[in-house]
């Protein structure tokens, strides 16, 4: 079960912790029998709360809870019972084991026990953790009493257990008959894990585990250990500080290049003024929110109660790993993760006109109608103009560093040198003149330089171009609709007898191709036939200028071109004010919540596959599947909320990632580093060196590993009822089958072996495909069938809802219980006890006393927990539907009869 609120730093939650003796970790658990309850004839509903009590400070400090067993004088708890691993225990720490009756189970609360509230006090008693360890057989057998301590209302049995030591005939004495097993419970074992656990997990990212251990039966009557543990990231505020941060250089160097466009007419000066005062607000904005997150401190995670706060907007809402580890008999543990987080989107700014992809649509529509200010760019030449000042400022330097090589090695006598230099610059220069051979830089080196204030005057007598303006026709330029006869020249800035800015770096490299033929090469590639010690001197003397020359040419190009593409994203941003400045607010916003999300999912896949070859030449070769699961519905403010959640997780396509090798093995060495701009980002994982070396030669180069981000929704909960019988559902139908596109091409391109040998896998995507184009209500198969994809394919998954609360720990439980029926061979009458038991409230063990002296805390918890002991499983909500249709029609009826 998923805890996700605040307060949770402030209270000892987990209901998994073990005892620690110097290097040997300690498991107990508790066994009642022969229980008397509050009625002389009732049997009890049991639960045990334990509490641990430092005999130095003599108060509570910490306590868990098993689940209730119902109607049981010996009830079999199939919940362990822990302690916090950061809890000193020492052999003078004592436990206190109070035993309860919860009357009205209906009613029960975490605090309750402790109040009196729904439940009656059955007795108590009180062993140190000395007993325990000096124990014969690691058993203790204690008389449980009474308030009064005088009568005795049952024995309660404490066994010690060290998880390293359980073989196989343990297990099958503890299932030597069924009444025994009847009143065994479950053995528990440390967050931390032995120093034999596989379980790798970065210290520096995941932080405050709270674990959870069960025993269920399996269907040979053996017992599998199930754990799970749940662990804050750290990166749910570290990478939207690192992208706030980006997204305040990237919008300051936007203004820096608008201001270097030169001087222009007035109209477009005032929408340079207007344009470059909005980048200001935003910017202002982002300052404000990143000061904001550098203060915070606490937590890991935003609780959903935040959601709409405006300095914790860029922050994912309750981040979590959840990782469930199933040690079996005669089997090698094995390990599911799946990350929980809160649906990406823009809550603090609302859905009242809706989510981001129906916002973009209707946005772009309007720019069309409004572009007489300005010239009316698509996304996609948007797009392209940020694309060619990336490739131009990226290609520069190299050409510049490629150009001092060939002189080096004309310096050095090198022939071989020379060449190869010479081959690298002209690869380079090459791809230079083809990032500007594009319709988009030659139009809009024509309508920037229509847009100066000397045009009009310059150009009185001439004619228009073939080729002006904009490539659009039907979005004129300027000087197309009010200066008609005026036009700059056909190539702004070239002077007669001078190379073009474009064709200047490819005359420039065949002047020194050519020039470097004046010696005779071997063809062995060595040096000249005669004078073979030098290059000849007036060869030499012709290389130099070229080089120049060749800089030069460059920089001159490199500069209209960022005037040019600027220019671009000015009319861009002209059309979109105020609307398209906000929209891309809310896209940074939507952003940094999936991105923070994926960091986390990827870093946690990547740990736990660093042993694993076959994963790792996937990781480089093809790259991961990323598979969102979302359980929103398509009615009211959660259709936004989707729609928000769809174009975040489209955009996640822009990001990379790339392993490099930490510095020191400081913590602070090994956050993940986020660098790049909007259009594209890389995510860089440091690892330590002794992890580092260990990684395939191409992952070691600085190879970018790919993922592939799909996303399946299917609403549950009464509101997509709602939306199935009398609403529109094509936007989650569209969403299925779009990403079921997208994650059926990533199989395709899988040329490994291991995968193109699963025939089954093939078969689990053929009933994929045909259940998204199926008109079903509620197809829940469709998320069954993507996890099990995903998990084959060694993706990363995630589970999201609204808040990632009810919905979502109801869907991770009941994926969780189902693996270990399908996976691990888990009896079938306790499929139904362990759903519960997973789902039970009870066993997180939340301390009251400390709510109790932390209004805020309380408060968020009493607000954010459901109402009941258990999540609504889905089988409940399906059939609930009729149910809330009937209640629609007569409360229809009730309100019509009256106000008649």
């Amino acid at each position: 079960t998923q805890l996700r609120e605040e307060g949770r730093e402030k209270t000892l939650t987990g209901s998994h912790v073990s005892l620690t003796t110097g290097s040997q970790e300690t498991s107990c658990f508790p066994e009642c029998r022969d229980l008397i309850g509050s009625g002389s004839d009732r049997k009890p509903n049991a639960l045990v709360q334990v509490a641990v009590i430092d005999p130095r400070e003599q108060y509570l400090v910490s306590h868990a809870c098993t689940e209730i067993v119902e109607g049981s004088r010996d009830p079999l708890f199939l919940t362990g019972v822990t302690f916090p691993p950061e809890y000193p225990a020492s052999p003078e720490t004592l436990v206190k084991l109070t035993v309860y009756d919860v009357r009205d189970k209906a009613r029960d609360n975490v605090s309750k026990p402790l109040r009196g509230e729904g439940s009656s006090f059955l007795g108590s008693v009180t062993f140190s953790v000395s007993d325990l360890l000096r124990s014969k057989d690691d058993q203790l057998t204690l008389n449980l009493r009474s308030s009064d301590g005088v009568l005795a209302v049952g024995t309660v049995l404490v066994s010690r257990v060290n998880m390293g030591e359980m073989e196989e005939g343990d297990m099958d004495h503890i299932t030597a008959d069924v009444q025994q097993a009847q009143k065994c419970t479950l053995v528990c074992e440390s967050s931390q894990g032995t120093q034999n656990d596989k379980d790798n997990s970065p210290l520096t990212v995941f932080k405050n585990p709270v674990c959870k251990v069960y025993k269920f039966q399996t269907v040979d009557s053996k017992w599998m250990l199930v754990r799970e543990q749940m662990e804050e990231c750290t990166l749910s505020f570290s990478i939207p500080r690192q992208l706030l941060h980006l997204y305040i250089q990237e919008d300051m160097r936007r203004i820096q290049e608008l201001r270097d466009l030169g001087e222009l007419s007035p109209h477009w000066d005032n929408l340079r003024k207007e344009v470059i005062g909005r980048y200001g607000q935003v910017i202002a904005a982002y300052q404000e929110t990143l000061a904001e997150l550098n203060k915070i401190t606490g937590p890991s995670f935003k609780p959903s109660c935040s959601k709409a706060q405006r300095y914790l907007e860029f922050i994912p809402i309750n981040l979590h790993t959840q990782r469930m580890r199933v040690t079996c008999p005669r089997q090698t543990d094995a390990f599911y993760d799946v990350i929980t987080v809160g649906a990406p989107a823009a809550h603090f700014q609302g859905f009242k006109g809706g989510g981001l992809q129906r916002l973009l649509s209707r946005h772009e529509a309007e720019k069309k109608s409004t572009a007489y200010q300005c010239i009316y760019y698509s996304p996609e030449h948007t797009a392209k103009a940020q694309e060619v000042l990336h490739s131009v400022g990226h290609l520069q330097p190299l050409i510049s560093g490629l150009a001092d090589q060939l002189l080096q090695a004309a310096q050095q006598h090198s022939m071989a040198g020379l060449r190869e230099a010479l081959k690298n610059l002209a690869g380079k220069t090459e791809q230079f003149v083809h990032a500007l051979k594009d319709e988009l830089v030659k139009s809009a080196l024509l309508a920037l330089h229509a847009a100066q204030p000397g045009y009009v005057t310059k150009n009185q007598n001439q004619t228009l171009p073939g080729h002006q303006g904009h490539s659009h026709q039907d979005h004129p330029s300027p000087s197309q609709r009010g200066q008609q006869g005026q036009s700059p020249p056909q190539n702004p800035g070239h002077s007669p007898g001078q190379p073009s800015a474009t064709d200047s770096p490819v005359v420039v490299c065949n002047n020194v191709d050519g020039g470097s033929q004046t010696a005779p090469i071997r063809e062995d590639g060595q040096a000249p036939l005669k004078r073979q010690d030098s290059i000849p001197w007036d060869w030499r003397e012709q290389l130099c200028p070229l080089v120049v020359r060749l800089k030069e040419c460059v920089a001159e190009v490199v500069v209209r071109a960022r005037r040019a593409m600027t220019f671009v994203l000015l009319q861009e941003a002209a059309c979109s004010i105020p609307q398209g400045l906000f929209l891309k607010q809310r896209r940074d916003v939507v952003f940094s919540q999936a991105l923070a999300a994926l960091a986390c999912g990827f870093v946690m896949r990547l740990y736990a596959g660093m042993e694993d070859k076959g994963f790792l030449r996937q990781l480089h070769l093809v790259g991961l599947v990323a598979q969102f699961e979302s359980l929103l519905s398509t009615y009211s403010e959660e259709i936004g909320m989707l729609e928000d959640m769809e174009v975040g997780i489209s955009d996640l396509h822009r990001v990379a990632f790339k392993i490099t090798l930490a510095k020191t093995d400081n913590p602070c060495d090994l956050q993940p580093v986020v660098i790049g701009r909007r259009d594209h980002y890389t995510v860089e994982v440091p690892l330590p060196q002794l992890a580092f070396q260990t990684l395939p030669h191409e992952i070691k180069e600085g190879k970018a590993l790919q993922v592939y981000p799909v996303l399946f929704n299917v609403g549950i909960n009464e509101q997509q009822t709602i939306a199935d019988r009398f609403g529109d559902i094509s936007l989650q139908e569209r969403i299925n089958q779009r990403n079921f596109e997208i994650l059926d091409s990533y199989y395709k391109s899988l040329s490994l072996p291991c995968f193109q040998t699963q025939t089954d896998l093939k078969d689990l995507l053929e009933t994929l495909g045909q259940n998204v184009v199926t008109k079903k209500r509620k197809n829940v198969e469709i998320l069954w069938l993507a996890g099990t994809i995903c998990r084959r394919l060694n993706g990363i998954r995630f589970t999201s809802c609204k808040s990632a609360k009810d919905r979502t720990s109801m869907s991770v439980t009941l994926e969780q219980c189902a693996l270990l029926r399908d996976e691990h061979q888990l009896n079938k009458d306790y499929f139904i006890r362990a759903l519960d038991c997973m789902r039970s409230r009870l066993t997180q063990g939340e301390v009251v006393c400390q709510w109790d002296s932390d209004p805020e805390a309380a408060c968020s918890v009493a607000e954010n927990k459901p109402a009941s002991r258990h999540f609504y499983p889905i089988a409940l909500l399906l059939v609930s539907s009729h149910l809330l249709v009937v209640w629609l029609i007569l409360s229809l009826v009730f309100l019509l009869a009256k106000y008649q």
